[in-house]
């Protein structure tokens, strides 16, 4: 049985979305990160600067979803190749993200590193726990409806920096209340595992589906798209 062509659709509403997205999540991240970098160097805590990084990490990836979606928008045919490789980018994004946050953790664990308190990290945080939720949300169904892995990829991205956001607002938190100090580094690991597995799936285009993708297997076999190819 052959395996339905995906037409990507560069001139609907959801295109112009995930412009919007992507502008959105450069803008705030850009702000997020120097935020966070700043204050985690103030407070001598690395779970702070390394969500900094991943900030930096997540406006890398939506400049490549935005240069790509502006080319389709303009009237480029879409390049199947050119794709894979910024699907393949933003793989190594999480794999770079995965080991900055197991090397750190492990020297937190070891070290027993004691950051200061920081209350603007905490803030921060957890404005970015409503709001990269959301973000990740409406990108992963924009990107469906316009038949996008890399969509699809950037929104995966944003889910994993809303765990981020949990898992360093809980670290900075608890830091703050009970002087918990092992917290963060032992959710950091379960980041990582998070994000190796992501980015497996992104290096291989083969992109992982919640439970709402079941809905589009049904379409498939209707209309004969779907939100992301098989590759199996």
């Amino acid at each position: 049985m052959s395996t339905p062509t995906t037409v990507l659709d560069a001139t609907g509403a959801a295109t112009h979305r995930a412009v919007r997205y992507a502008k959105f999540t450069i803008g705030y991240n850009v702000i997020e990160g120097i935020i966070a970098i700043a204050a985690g160097t103030v407070a001598g805590a690395v779970s702070l600067i390394g969500f900094g990084v991943d900030s930096g990490i997540e406006v890398a990836a939506a400049v490549v979803v935005l240069v790509r979606l502006l080319a389709e928008i303009k009237g480029g045919e879409p390049d199947e190749d050119k794709e894979r490789r910024a699907l393949k980018f933003i793989a190594i994004t999480f794999f770079a993200l995965a080991a900055y946050v197991t090397v750190e953790g492990i020297r937190d664990l070891t070290g027993g590193e004691t950051p200061d308190t920081s209350i603007v990290g905490i803030a921060l945080t957890g404005l970015s726990i409503v709001i990269m939720p959301w973000l990740a949300r409406v990108k992963r169904k924009a990107g469906q409806e316009m038949n996008s892995r890399l969509v699809v990829a950037d929104a995966a991205e944003t889910k994993l920096c809303a765990w981020l956001s949990v898992s360093t607002f809980a670290g900075l938190l608890a830091y703050a209340l009970v002087g918990w100090t092992w917290l963060d580094p032992v959710a950091g690991f379960v980041i990582a595992a998070f994000a190796i597995m992501e980015g497996k799936e992104a290096w291989e285009g083969e992109l992982a589906c919640d439970d709402d993708c079941e809905d589009d297997e049904k379409t498939t076999s209707e209309t004969g798209s779907s939100c992301s190819d098989s590759h199996k």
